[in-house]
């Protein structure tokens, strides 16, 4: 701008002088194009969206013995008689009941109304409190764990206000927004601010998406809306970070892509049914990476695969790492819990998995995400190689084959196969990675192992080929994972 300027004082002109400064000005006075589509005020959006905002108080019933518990003592001690006589006598017997609040919204004029699970959980009473004071006795439709969302139902005769869901794909960072919801209980509140990011993972759960957003948020808030300048509904605010219990400009919450499907079949089922693939994965780092040849760490690696499940018919196999799923690159690992539970289940779906070198494609057809108490490990087959025993220096590891005494010593299943490690020297590349005696190596550089020449022979492989790091498949009493080790140098 300096230059343009100065070429402007050479001689272009007081016209093309003032044209410069105009732009200047507009620049730094907020009446550019983009600037002048901003509101000069929130009102008219939240006079349009607060109606379906709700607030949302629940009760739950607590008896005597549930919210001071007894100390546990060893059968027959003096304490144990002590506390019991001074718990029976002093703790309150009559039940009391609490009571919590936060928010939500109503999806449609039949009274289905959005919230975080953990505002209603283990509640035996909900109230719905409308933007008008109105009240309402709420059923719980479904809800969903894994996501934090629930659905409710209120009825009457006329019909409700409601919101409408926003493609959270079309959100940007930088975007301005509002949220309304019922803050430490006050009631109906709304707050304006920026989304500051998106993609974020507070480890909250296996789908972890969130936004983050700058408008204040603080307890209360939970369940509620945050809303784009068209009036619809992009996330669910669900969480705040917060050092000191209020709001310090950093809130999460649910992309409204992620939310609308589960709570469709909420909606539908009464519960949430995904897509499942069948596979437990884990990170590829930059070690991982080297080893298996990939120019850099991404992608998803398979640690194990669920025997008759879909990527075991699909050929899918421990120590792929995909790479796109469906036509979705995987970039990280945490990408692809994501990506399968938000796709349709019996789809049939391509993957591209990264194996020995090279890229394959395969062909899948996703089923439905089993309960956790339907999913079971893999069993591991038998096999013990010849007694010996190993040292790697490179690696800091002594290793012997798998026989009665060590199985014994280490408390490891019959069918248990690989090398067991029996030492871990401290400060090596296998202590780093957290080996440990007991742990069983099953296959070195994806070739399986089950003798200590076996493993030396992968070893010196690794080496001769230049790597500087070797890749192990580690069970750790029946949790396979895979760790990269680099050589001492």
């Amino acid at each position: 701008m300096r230059q343009d300027l100065r070429r402007t004082d050479r001689g272009e002109g007081f016209s093309g002088w003032l044209a410069a400064l105009v732009a200047v000005l507009l620049l730094f006075s907020g009446t550019s194009a983009d600037a002048q589509r901003l509101p000069a005020s929130f009102a008219d959006l939240v006079d349009r969206v607060a109606p379906a905002v709700v607030n949302i108080s629940t009760t739950k019933e607590i008896r005597g013995g549930e919210a001071f518990p007894m100390p546990q003592f060893p059968p027959g001690s003096p304490f144990e008689e002590f506390f019991k006589e001074f718990f029976d006598r002093d703790r309150p017997q009559r039940p009391r009941r609490t009571f919590s609040l936060g928010s939500g919204f109503i999806i449609d004029p039949e009274g289905y109304v959005v919230t975080n699970n953990h505002v209603i959980a283990d509640a035996d009473e909900i109230t719905v409190i409308m933007y008008d004071e109105t009240e309402y006795k709420a059923e719980v439709v479904g809800r969903d764990t894994k996501t934090d969302l629930a659905l409710l139902r209120i009825r009457r005769d006329e019909p409700f206000p409601f919101v409408e869901w926003a493609d959270s794909d079309e959100v940007r960072v930088g975007d301005w927004m509002i949220a309304i919801g019922n803050p430490f209980g006050l009631g109906s509140s709304v707050t304006a601010g920026i989304v500051s990011a998106r993609g974020r993972d507070i480890r909250a759960g296996p789908y972890d998406d969130f936004f983050q957003v700058d408008a204040a948020i603080n307890r209360g808030n939970s369940g509620g809306p945050s809303f784009t300048l068209e009036g619809k509904v992009f996330a669910i605010n669900t969480a705040i970070f917060s050092p000191s219990g209020g709001n310090v400009g950093i809130g999460f919450a649910i992309p409204s892509n992620l939310a609308r499907p589960v709570i469709e079949s909420l909606r539908q089922k009464g519960r949430v049914a995904r897509a499942w693939l069948g596979v437990r994965i884990q990170t590829v780092t930059d070690e991982i990476a080297e080893s298996l040849g990939l120019e850099e760490a991404r992608g998803a690696l398979v640690a194990s695969v669920t025997p008759g499940g879909p990527a075991e018919q699909a050929g899918i196999e421990a120590g792929d790492v995909i790479l796109e799923f469906d036509g979705k690159p995987i970039e990280k690992m945490r990408e692809l819990p994501r990506i399968v539970a938000s796709t349709e289940i019996g789809k049939e779906v391509t993957v591209v998995v990264w194996r020995r070198g090279e890229k394959v494609k395969l062909t899948a057809v996703l089923g439905e995400l089993p309960s956790d108490e339907e999913l079971a490990q893999a069993d591991q087959g038998g096999g013990q190689g010849p007694t010996a025993i190993a040292e790697i220096p490179e690696l800091g590891i002594k290793i012997a084959s798998l026989h009665e005494e060590l199985r014994t010593r280490f408390d490891l299943a019959e069918d248990a196969k690989g090398v067991v490690i029996v030492d871990v020297d401290a400060g090596s590349s296998a202590a780093e990675e957290g080996l440990q005696p007991g742990d069983l190596i099953v296959e070195v550089n994806q070739e399986e192992v089950n003798s200590p020449p076996e493993v030396l022979a992968r070893v010196n492989e690794a080496k001769q080929e230049g790597k500087k790091s070797v890749l192990l498949l580690v069970d750790r009493r029946g949790d396979l994972r895979f760790v990269a080790l680099r050589f001492a140098e």
